[in-house]
């Protein structure tokens, strides 16, 4: 990702095997190493099987079960703080949020967005900033009842090597 000055400062970057396993990881100089590794579907790690790492500790849960969008938001813990990250209006937007912070990401586009952006409300810190811009690299078409519906068919394909 690239500052308006033209100073890069985050990157999501692929992890090199994506056979079964692939990933995403923000790396940076004033932001914590994230990285987020699961399943492959179309080059990303879906949210099924997979694991959180931030500052080498993290842990998250989802309620798949669930119907609401709000039921549905993916939960975690990273660096003694309990997240929430929800899809809010289209594939395209979504919002990582905890108790004093929150950051509304925006894609320029679904499957290869040319563009992250993000805006910060209150006590936005570098630990917030790698997990919004980590979260843009992982598969969360499935956040929504609706994206777990219409991407149901591609992730069974996915399942059984097809």
């Amino acid at each position: 990702m690239t500052h308006r000055d033209g100073r890069r400062y985050l990157e999501v970057v692929p992890v090199a095997d994506q056979t079964r396993t692939c990933g995403a990881m923000v790396v940076g100089e004033s932001v914590p190493t994230s990285y987020f590794t699961g399943m492959p579907h179309g080059g990303r790690p879906r949210l099924a099987s997979g694991r959180l790492n931030v500052a080498g500790q993290a842990a998250f849960e989802r309620g798949a079960l669930r119907t609401s969008r709000q039921g549905r938001a993916l939960r975690f813990w990273a660096v003694a703080r309990e997240y929430r990250y929800v899809e809010t209006s289209g594939r395209r937007h979504h919002v990582l949020e905890r108790a004093e912070a929150r950051i509304e990401m925006v894609r320029s586009g679904w499957a290869c967005p040319d563009v992250l952006s993000g805006t910060p409300h209150g006590a936005v810190d570098s630990i917030d900033i790698s997990l919004a811009v980590l979260f843009e690299g992982v598969y969360t078409r499935n956040l929504p009842l609706s994206g777990a519906l219409l991407s149901g068919p591609g992730r069974l394909a996915d399942r059984l090597g097809g």
